[in-house]
């Protein structure tokens, strides 16, 4: 295993002196940010079971976040993932009330519960817009896989999954989900029907935490509780082949990966852990780009606007190590950094 780099540094609250700290960022821990595809918005889901969303506006580097709106899961049940329809019009959330949500920005649902429009035997793990049928797949710890085409509340298919889904994503033809007992499933979603592509074992050796697809389709990258991460090619690209690496450990301690986002102008990625570590890489001239002090809360999700030029993050409790080491009352946050391209561009070859 190669190691790209280590961090040094003081523990502060943001990983950059100017980032944005954004207002109102809920009442427990953020367990997921996406942005919106065709304009600046930022929605995150927490465990407090709201879904909420802030425009964004950046100018000369300096950013700021204006609250917008909110919507909740039932009973205030920890909202677990959200994602975008490609127009950015409508936003897809899954939780712990077992239920997958639908929300259309600008309206407001009765009682602010958003729209119910899937359910699964256990709570929902991940959602996602396959962009090519028009449908959002979930994934549950019920072991199953769900497409819902958002007029009736009957899947219009479901497919077995080998465990629990940890994680899943989708980048135009390609689907990536992730399980426990570290299987890893790839589809075709291009087809009238997923078509299942690979079906294998994770390339690390402890649990999974996320997964990402490459902005090209031609793999993925996949992130353990041991500190690595591994990158993986569906299709042949040149002389480049599969590898992992360690990151996300300090002396004899490995943290979770808990995050992995992409930038979709370079290709370039974002790593964050449970250890407060923010690392920009370059996977095809395996390096890193850029190396942020700790924070002092782990980050548990994070993620890079269309343009590539601001990248998001939470700061809260991840409850990677359960009930017993959270904190009641301690801040959630969510920062904005606005991310110059000498940090995630790749740097000319020596």
């Amino acid at each position: 295993m190669s190691a790209f780099g280590t961090n040094t540094g003081t523990r502060v609250n943001s990983i950059a002196p100017q980032d944005c700290n954004v207002p109102q960022a809920g009442n427990d821990g953020i367990s997921s940010l996406k942005w919106s595809p065709a304009a600046n918005f930022l929605v995150s889901t927490n465990w407090d079971g709201g879904v909420r969303c802030w425009e964004v506006q950046e100018q000369g580097g300096q950013v700021r976040a204006s609250p917008k709106a909110q919507v909740n899961h039932d009973s205030q049940s920890p909202a677990l993932h959200c994602c975008f329809s490609p127009d950015g019009s409508t936003v897809f959330s899954g939780g712990a009330d077992k239920a997958v949500r639908m929300w259309k920005l600008g309206e407001n649902p009765p009682g602010g519960i958003a729209q119910q429009i899937g359910n699964h035997d256990a709570p929902v793990k991940a959602v996602g817009f396959l962009q090519p049928s028009s449908l959002v797949v979930s994934g549950g710890w019920d072991r199953k896989l769900k497409f819902w085409d958002m007029r009736t509340n009957n899947p219009v298919g479901t497919l077995d999954m080998p465990e629990r889904v940890y994680d899943l994503d989708v980048r135009g033809n390609l689907m990536c989900v992730i399980t426990a007992n570290r299987r890893m499933m790839i589809y075709n979603v291009g087809t009238p029907q997923p078509t299942l592509v690979q079906n294998k074992e994770s390339p690390l050796k402890f649990q999974s935490r996320c997964v990402s697809c490459f902005p090209d389709q031609t793999g993925f990258a996949i992130g353990g509780v041991e500190g690595r991460v591994g990158i993986q090619y569906v299709q042949k690209v040149g002389n480049k082949d599969h590898f992992a690496f360690k990151c996300h450990r300090k002396d004899n301690n490995a943290f979770s990966v808990n995050a992995i986002a992409f930038n979709n102008q370079y290709g370039t990625f974002a790593t964050c852990g449970a250890d407060g570590v923010v690392n920009f890489w370059d996977k095809d001239n395996k390096q890193r780009l850029k190396g942020f002090n700790p924070i002092q809360r782990s980050i548990p999700c994070a993620a890079f606007n269309a343009q590539g030029n601001l990248f998001a993050y939470a700061s809260s409790y991840d409850w990677s190590k359960g009930s017993g080491y959270h904190t009641p009352g301690s801040p959630n946050e969510i920062y904005i950094h606005y991310t110059p391209e000498n940090e995630i561009k790749p740097k000319a070859k020596r």
